[in-house]
């Protein structure tokens, strides 16, 4: 049972029957832009009634830097952030795993303000650590059933047609320590094993034109240059698993969205995240996605790996165990408020979050400040891109009480972000993998946020 099959309809989504002529539309649409200016214009004026701001009676005070010269050009060859921002970096949990070679750090989305994370931020999985490859000589194979395998150096895959998307990467492992319970009272540790960058590279269908892929190859694996040797399996049309079980048919539409990515964000990848190239498979498990590639091999038949098979498995309650659970489901968390901040006195504030799906688009997100008990429609903030984080926000009135603040996602295929019970009573607690339930933030009377699990919810 997935999923999917649970009943998760947001109760903002019993909307009327769709208006029966354009005039009646337009109407609606006029009316509808009016209240969201008025929202607007309220929630200013809210705000300029509740903060409280100094009142300018002195003349302005000469600050200490207008009276020196600064650094000259190129001291600094590569821009870094101010000093002031020394506390915006990634972390890792210590005692995760035995040492830092193999193992994870994460984002600090509650420092951070759009949809791109910068490079020096995103996060880091590493199965054997990071590797330095000289580009000079490394090389990229794509061989197997093929009708020519070939080499492709570093200069011949920059001198193919480029593709550049944004989408973000996921390791299917986040939030995982909050599958029994609570663990952690930081975003970043709840939801930091995800990231979203800008990427360029060449797509995996022109390499697959080049070399002519066999029709009878079903599958492909890709695999890294590093000390782990990480290698996954990639279904294609017609894949089938080791016990010669269809794979679900958007399963094997996957692959079509994938590059060999060489940029990220503009510039160069980083060696932390694959550098020269990596294989990019977008909404799909970050493992997926494999660092360093070094070769591509088309088969017909998965290569049940040990890491598709020790790891990114999953036990079900059942005794049954779930693989292949490719896609990275629908997910959203509120970043501010968040655990990291306090709340800063009564008034006005503005809730935001963000949100993703490895299934397409964002369609809305609900947000609730009572736990669940009522639903309002967030605003999403453009732009709004398959695979991709969206932004979202929602005036918030803060009135001293405490509240339970959480957001509830929903995809354009209609699948909604569920909530820890559901997602519970299908998956166990024993799993590791895809917990995408909807987040609690509790707001305590004393402005502190908590991270919270609600029971039965």
């Amino acid at each position: 049972m997935s999923e999917t099959t649970l009943d998760q309809t947001p109760q903002s989504d019993a909307r009327e029957g769709v208006a029966s002529s354009d005039r009646r539309k337009f109407l609606r649409k006029s009316v509808a832009l009016a209240a969201s200016g008025a929202a607007a214009a309220a929630a200013g004026n809210a705000y300029a009634d509740d903060v409280k701001l100094d009142t300018v009676t002195e003349p302005l005070e000469i600050n200490p830097t207008r009276n020196i010269l600064g650094r000259g050009v190129v001291s600094v060859p590569y821009g870094m952030p101010s000093k002031f921002e020394k506390n915006v970096v990634r972390r890792n949990v210590s005692w995760l795993t035995a040492d830092t070679v193999a193992s994870i750090s994460f984002t600090p989305w509650q420092d951070l303000n759009g949809i791109i994370t910068p490079n020096g931020l995103h996060f880091e999985r590493h199965h054997a650590g990071a590797v330095d490859v000289d580009p000079e000589n490394h090389q990229l194979v794509i061989h197997g059933m093929v009708d020519k395998p070939m080499v492709f150096s570093m200069e011949d895959l920059k001198r193919m047609p480029s593709h550049t998307a944004i989408h973000f990467l996921e390791c299917p492992a986040n939030g995982a320590m909050e599958w029994r319970g609570v663990q952690m009272d930081s975003m970043q540790f709840t939801h930091g094993m995800m990231s979203c960058s800008e990427w360029t590279g060449v797509k995996i269908t022109d390499l697959m034109e080049y070399v002519g892929v066999d029709p009878k190859s079903t599958w492909f694996y890709a695999e890294g240059a590093d000390g782990s040797a990480l290698q996954r399996s990639i279904p294609m049309e017609g894949a089938k698993d080791q016990f010669g079980e269809p794979l679900p048919a958007d399963q094997c539409e996957l692959y079509k969205d994938a590059m060999i990515a060489y940029a990220q964000n503009g510039e160069a990848l980083r060696p932390e995240n694959g550098y020269p190239i990596r294989f990019l498979l977008p909404g799909c498990e970050a493992n997926m996605s494999i660092k360093w590639l070094r070769r591509i091999k088309f088969v017909d038949k998965p290569l049940v790996t040990y890491q598709e098979t020790r790891h990114y498995i999953e036990p079900l309650p059942d005794g049954t165990i779930r693989q292949f659970s490719l896609v990275n489901e629908t997910n959203s968390v509120i970043n501010y408020p968040c655990p990291d901040y306090q709340m800063q006195g009564k008034g006005a504030y503005e809730i935001r979050g963000i949100a993703w799906s490895g299934r397409g688009k964002i369609a809305h997100v609900d947000v609730s400040v009572d736990g669940g008990k009522n639903w309002q429609e967030a605003e999403l903030v453009q732009p709004v891109m398959s695979k991709c984080v969206t932004k979202f926000k929602l005036p918030f009135e803060w009135n001293g009480d405490e509240h339970l603040i959480m957001s509830r996602a929903t995809d354009e295929t209609g699948y909604v972000q569920p909530t820890l019970m559901q997602l519970r009573n299908v998956r166990g607690t024993n799993s590791i993998y895809h917990k995408n339930s909807i987040q609690a933030w509790k707001i305590e009377k004393t402005g502190e946020v908590k991270n919270v699990q609600i029971e039965n919810f």
